[in-house]
């Protein structure tokens, strides 16, 4: 399908829809005008009078009928065309799929006849690949063993013995809570108070007091007789 037949049909469902817009417009005003005349009925008396305003009214009604058809016609006829544009953009959709498809089709095709594409090459590089990682398993195997364990260790012992061990655990476990006891390892002991530092007190004064001075009369190898008759 062309651009310009694309474009006519968007041509005239823009016509149609303004169409449509226009009839309503009618359609509104009409409506305006028979509220207006209903109005009138209500307040003339019955007579020739009433009988004029009813005749006008009809002819209005009249009217409001065509145009609503006219416009239920416009309705069916934009559907239709809404129809063929979506129809038309599924159809060209559809083209571009096709082509697109076409174009991966044959790059697949040139891809396909590389020599990678062996399919016995591939085949073997995956046993190869196989291999190797089976070898990095046993390599880190090797590599994981432990070098003062003993060879003849029995697992399933061990297993025995290390149920056994928690089944004592427990056991203790409910002796030390029967007698009212915390275990030891449960206790929420507080920590030691860290030791005070006591402050560096000031250094001693000097004595306020006067040391008495030597007479000057005594001789340097003499002692006074008071500090004799004290050390006595």
């Amino acid at each position: 399908m062309t651009f310009h037949s694309f474009s006519s049909i968007l041509s005239c469902e823009q016509k149609l829809d303004a169409r449509a817009q226009s009839i309503d417009q009618k359609i509104k005003r009409i409506d305006q005008q028979l509220a207006k005349s209903r109005d009138q009925i209500k307040k003339i008396r019955p007579g020739p009078s009433q009988d004029a305003v009813k005749k006008r009214a009809l002819i209005i009604l009249k009217q409001k009928k065509m145009y609503e058809h006219q416009r239920d016609q416009l309705y069916s006829q934009q559907y239709n065309v809404d129809s063929v544009a979506f129809a038309t953009e599924n159809a060209k959709a559809t083209v571009d799929t096709v082509r697109a498809m076409k174009a991966a089709s044959k790059e697949l095709k040139t891809q396909f006849k590389q020599k990678e594409f062996d399919i016995d090459k591939i085949d073997s590089l995956n046993d190869q690949m196989a291999d190797l990682l089976e070898y990095n398993e046993e390599v880190q195997e090797v590599l994981g063993q432990s070098y003062a364990t003993p060879e003849d260790i029995d697992e399933d012992g061990l297993m025995d013995e290390l149920d056994a061990l928690e089944l004592d655990l427990e056991e203790d476990l409910e002796n030390e809570i029967g007698n009212g006891e915390i275990p030891s390892y449960l206790r929420d002991d507080p920590l030691p108070a860290a030791p005070e530092e006591k402050p560096l007190g000031a250094m001693p004064n000097a004595p306020s007091e006067k040391v008495p001075e030597a007479p000057a009369n005594t001789n340097a190898g003499e002692v006074p007789q008071k500090e004799t008759a004290e050390k006595v």
